[in-house]
């Protein structure tokens, strides 16, 4: 059975537009005027099978950019198997293929790994694990749909996407002598109706002032979960809460037991460990597909 590129990529509810963006970029990183090796070295009309397998235990995530990575370079396919993949055509694109396609599939399913263990320490708690803007640049759209496929949410994508007001905002207009309630009630004024707004707090006593400005969700930034526990009864529900910085997979759990709504992890992206992900030929090689065989 052949997957088809095209429904292989909109499964991964990323525009295919941004994959192509990004496989093109690292290909092009990656080859620089050509594979020196391979072309010198494998005849052309060489075809072959390998098999993409996890060495080290985790979730499958990423085999649609993988799949747009061997397209873009000579219309390889890929199909499901009992590994994570195989990948079958002419020998010369895998090979120029390889090391680009894995280190997208390394990346993502480490984050989606990474991901559904932070889900699995707060199960049976009201609480959602979400990521950060602490992303690779330039992979945000993938990094992004593997928190998702490891049971997580995500934060806002970008600066436009939703207002956050943080601790050097306040400070910026601390300096020009305007109040914070005041300018918060600004903001609100000139945002759309339909967007939250959020503001970040790094210390209790700064949380009357949130509530007194009607913010709709309050940030704790680099509390401990005590410090948690009682910002969550001053704020009594009357707003969203979400708490950030010094959550890791062994604190994730005693943050989301101080009652707040949301927990958010930087690390989910941008230090999470890239899993072991191979690709291996396999013999013997296949004959060239014929048109039929290609359907």
């Amino acid at each position: 059975m052949t997957h088809s590129v095209a429904s292989e990529l909109e499964t991964l509810e990323i525009p295919i537009a941004d994959v192509r963006r990004i496989v093109a970029t690292a290909l092009a990183e990656d080859l620089g005027s050509g594979d020196v090796t391979t072309d010198n070295l494998v005849p052309a009309d060489t075809m072959a099978r390998a098999a993409v397998a996890y060495r080290s235990g985790g979730v499958v995530c990423g085999n649609g950019v993988l799949a747009e990575v061997f397209r873009a370079l000579d219309g390889e396919h890929v199909a499901p198997s009992t590994t994570a993949a195989l990948v079958r055509g002419p020998a010369r694109g895998i090979l120029k293929g390889e090391r680009v396609a894995l280190n997208f599939v390394q990346r993502m399913a480490a984050i989606a790994t990474a991901t559904a263990r932070y889900v699995a320490a707060v199960e049976g708690l009201p609480v959602h694990v979400i990521d950060t803007r602490k992303t690779t640049p330039g992979l945000r759209p993938l990094e992004r749909y593997a928190v998702r496929v490891g049971g997580g949410r995500n934060h806002r994508y970008n600066l436009s996407d939703a207002v956050l007001v943080k601790d050097n905002h306040l400070v910026a207009l601390r300096n020009q002598g305007i109040g914070t309630v005041q300018a918060l009630r600004q903001l609100r004024d000139r945002i759309p109706h339909t967007m939250r707004m959020q503001v970040e707090v790094d210390r209790l006593d700064q949380i009357p002032e949130m509530i007194e400005a009607g913010v709709d969700a309050i940030l704790f930034d680099n509390m401990t979960p005590d410090q948690v526990r009682e910002g969550v009864r001053m704020i009594a529900g009357r707003a969203i809460t979400e708490v950030s910085g010094g959550v890791t997979l062994q604190t994730v759990r005693s943050y989301a037991e101080a009652g707040v709504n949301v927990v958010s992890s930087g690390a989910l992206t941008h230090s999470t460990p890239a899993l072991d992900v191979g690709l291996d030929f396999e013999l013997p090689a296949i004959p060239r597909l014929s048109p039929l065989d290609e359907g």
